[in-house]
């Protein structure tokens, strides 16, 4: 395998483009911010030529925290970058996550996959920390594997937020992460979900002043054959129109885009 590492800043650099192109043609107040996957490769040759763009990282296990503290030694990154937190949280990444707040890590952002993490992830922490929430797709239909995904149900959310983070001193309330299994085509599913992610993120915005960010993951498919066809620009300029106009008739202030 060779990993051509000028290509990565190349198409981080498009992606920063496209999404301030869109924005700036649609008169979208929010900020773009690209996350890097630390599971995409924890080579250290990738990572250093990614890092070299100001961009943020998402994590998915124990020791991807390790490589943001060896990040942040090295002076890669900053306690101002984002740090999203995704995936299963067991004991270790639940400790780890905790050391990096408590270390001073400004924007780290936890995202909530079930009911129990927020319990864990505030036991024995002090300060107040900022959280996320996994919107729970549905599948795809005729889907060709079943996958349970991790995160809250679409009809859940509102009614978790009054419950257990509204009146709750130790966290506050600053994401929605929304991801689908297909990735992110111009199809009659992708736009369904982005909707339906859209009206969840309105009415917890009018309850919820703290939460300002949506991350809407990842799944730009990159080229692997020369059949290839995949128009990125106009799907990002789709994507920041449809939250524009929905954010506009809601009457609701618009977010800052996440991608991963």
């Amino acid at each position: 395998k060779f990993t051509y590492l000028p290509k990565i800043s190349q198409n981080i650099g498009l992606a920063k483009k496209w999404f301030d192109t869109a924005m700036q043609k649609h008169g979208y107040a929010g900020k773009y911010f690209y996350c890097y996957c630390t599971k995409s490769s924890h080579f250290k040759h990738v990572m250093n030529e990614v890092f070299k763009n100001d961009v943020h990282i998402e994590t998915s296990s124990a020791f991807d925290i390790d490589i943001v503290e060896n990040l942040k030694r090295n002076g890669k990154i900053t306690d101002k970058t984002y740090i999203l937190c995704n995936g299963f949280k067991r004991d270790e990444y639940i400790k780890n996550i905790q050391g990096l707040i408590t270390g001073g890590h400004k924007n780290c952002i936890p995202i909530i996959d079930n009911y129990e993490e927020i319990d864990l992830l505030t036991n024995g922490i002090r300060k107040k920390i900022n959280i996320g929430i996994r919107i729970a797709s549905e599948e795809e239909p005729k889907f060709e594997f079943y996958t349970s995904r991790l995160g809250i149900g679409y009809k859940n959310i509102v009614e978790f937020y009054r419950r257990d983070i509204k009146e709750n001193k130790k966290v506050n309330l600053k994401m929605l992460h929304f991801f689908i299994n297909t990735g992110i085509k111009d199809n009659a599913y992708y736009w369904n979900e982005l909707s339906k992610c859209l009206k969840v993120y309105i009415n917890l915005k009018r309850i919820c002043p703290s939460l300002d960010s949506l991350n809407i993951g990842g799944g730009f498919p990159i080229k692997n054959s020369l059949g290839f066809d995949y128009d990125y620009e106009y799907m990002i300029d789709e994507i920041i129109s449809q939250i524009k106009i929905a954010c506009d008739d809601a009457e609701v202030q618009v977010q800052h885009i996440f991608t991963e």
